[in-house]
């Protein structure tokens, strides 16, 4: 892959800036995730003024918005650096993993939460044990697209220059350097480029493929094709 104007080694570079999107993209995913599904199963749980403030005002007004223009304005807000990427792009989508257990305030009426209930099973159980299992598969589904998702927006926040500090290497700040030598080093542009195609191509080939095995309709057919061939 050869060098970087520097002399640095690109293939190093590009292999330590995987980690480091790596990194952010599972933070983000489980910051996002904790506190989206908290705050929704609360609200749907609850009902109420708490639902209506949560699921009309709270993500509308975020999903209203392009999580990467909210990301930029956070990142820039907060200054450049790992932590603060994770902490900006956490507060820019919990949104999307609330909007899962939020539109359901009647979830607490059904039979088995009211069975739960009347043996005695504490308000932390209920949600624990007996709500959160029903709402997994979808959000494990939108968290392993949404790694791509948090790779995209860690990779441009470190273009503009809003991400991971020099030297420390990312693929986003690999392309930003690299710009200046577009025509006359390709190789500085072309293998960061690669190295974020392919992982993003990756984690949605994955949601893909695990929506279709999670869903018990999608996967009954595959198994009916099977057995025709």
């Amino acid at each position: 892959m050869g060098t970087d104007e520097l002399g640095r080694d690109t293939l190093s570079r590009t292999l330590y800036g995987a980690r480091v999107s790596l990194t952010v993209a599972a933070s983000v995913v489980f910051g996002c995730g904790f506190t989206g599904l908290m705050i929704g199963m609360l609200a749907g749980y609850a009902g109420g003024w708490f639902d209506r403030f949560v699921n009309l005002l709270l993500i509308n007004a975020f999903l209203s918005f392009p999580g990467i223009l909210l990301a930029i304005a956070f990142a820039a807000f907060l200054g450049p650096g790992i932590s603060k990427v994770i902490l900006a792009l956490v507060i820019t989508g919990w949104a999307g993993y609330a909007a899962w257990p939020a539109p359901s305030p009647k979830s607490k009426e059904l039979e088995f939460i009211l069975a739960a209930r009347s043996l005695g099973a504490s308000q932390a159980r209920i949600l624990a044990t007996h709500l959160l299992p029903n709402i997994l598969q979808p959000v494990l589904i939108q968290a392993t697209i949404g790694m791509a998702g948090a790779i995209l927006a860690e990779s441009t926040l470190s273009f503009l220059g809003l991400g991971v500090l020099a030297p420390v290497p990312s693929w986003g700040a690999m392309l930003n350097d690299a710009r200046s030598h577009l025509f006359d080093a390709p190789h500085l542009v072309i293998f960061p480029a690669l190295a974020v195609m392919l992982a993003v191509l990756a984690f949605n080939l994955l949601g893909d493929a695990w929506r279709d095995w999670l869903d018990p309709r999608t996967r009954s057919q595959m198994a009916v094709l099977d057995l025709t061939r």
